[in-house]
């Protein structure tokens, strides 16, 4: 286990129970791994488990040795367990971050700035504290998470479609995104740990195709059998909805219907040359 384009064991996985991190622990032990996982609750299949909590501040007590760890926990969790999971033989260090950094930054919303605040300080803490210790270093800024019937962002939509049966947009929805599927993101995941090119560098992951929001829209519809049924409607009034449904979805707000009519994509070309990302195009089925 000591060529450049391998991983070195042993292997960790933190928040295995994550979307992420069920397809990589199945994608691990496909290739005949046998990782660790680090979670609150048991991962799926017959997995080794350590019950664990990356706030307990005596977390590097319980961890397992591990020269490779892949980080689906919120990176800003992960600038405090470093010194631990070095002490435990930490080499190579692959953490997922997103690119909500960026995205976020001027959300009207006190709450979604301080998330991108805070995904930009662990990712300069993750790599300054890399840089300093000798361990490789890999951080994943993904787009538009899905994962069937289990996001909180392309699945929330089926169950309003399903609900409501109309899907109400912020003007005409013509937004540009990029949405990626967990299982892919567990794949370049696996790739990036094992090619030298990845080390030091950070990647944003986009999804196979760009498309606008009422497009995305229409493909849920299409993916629960349905025939597409958008709304569109002024971005006040959108608001006003979304305030009004607030109570209901305590994860709406008026942002929501802003970002519809923004186009948030990136540039994955970095990640397709130096680990072969190749992500499907969106089609999501449920």
């Amino acid at each position: 286990m000591d060529s450049d384009n391998t991983l070195k064991t042993p292997i960790l996985v933190l928040g295995a129970t994550s979307l992420i991190g069920g397809h990589l622990m199945a994608r691990l032990a496909d290739e005949g791994f046998d990782p660790v996982a680090i979670s609150r609750r048991p991962p799926a299949g017959d997995a080794c488990w350590v019950d664990g909590d990356l706030t307990d501040p005596d977390i590097g007590g319980h961890l397992p040795p591990a020269a490779t760890v892949f980080s689906l926990s919120p990176i800003w969790l992960l600038p405090a367990v470093l010194p631990g999971l070095k002490a435990r033989g930490m080499v190579r260090l692959v953490a997922f971050s997103s690119t909500s950094r960026f995205t976020k930054t001027d959300s009207p919303e006190p709450g979604e700035r301080a998330v991108a605040k805070a995904l930009v300080d662990a990712e300069q803490a993750v790599e300054a504290w890399c840089a300093a210790n000798g361990v490789a270093w890999t951080i994943l800024r993904p787009t538009l998470i899905y994962d069937e019937g289990h996001d909180e962002n392309v699945s929330r939509i089926a169950r309003l479609v399903t609900r409501f049966h109309v899907m109400p947009l912020s003007g005409p929805g013509e937004g540009l995104r990029q949405p990626v599927h967990a299982a892919d993101l567990a794949v370049g995941a696996l790739a990036a740990a094992k090619a030298p090119a990845a080390r030091d560098r950070a990647y944003d992951l986009v999804g196979g195709e760009t498309l606008s929001y009422r497009a995305m829209v229409d493909r849920i519809f299409e993916g629960l059998g349905k025939t597409p049924r958008s709304l569109p409607m002024p971005t006040w009034l959108f608001g006003l909805l979304m305030r009004l449904a607030k109570p209901f979805y305590p994860g709406a707000t008026a942002a929501m219907g802003t970002r519809m009519g923004r186009d948030l994509t990136f540039d994955s070309s970095a990640a397709t040359r130096d680990f072969g990302w190749k992500p499907r195009d969106f089609h999501p089925r449920f």
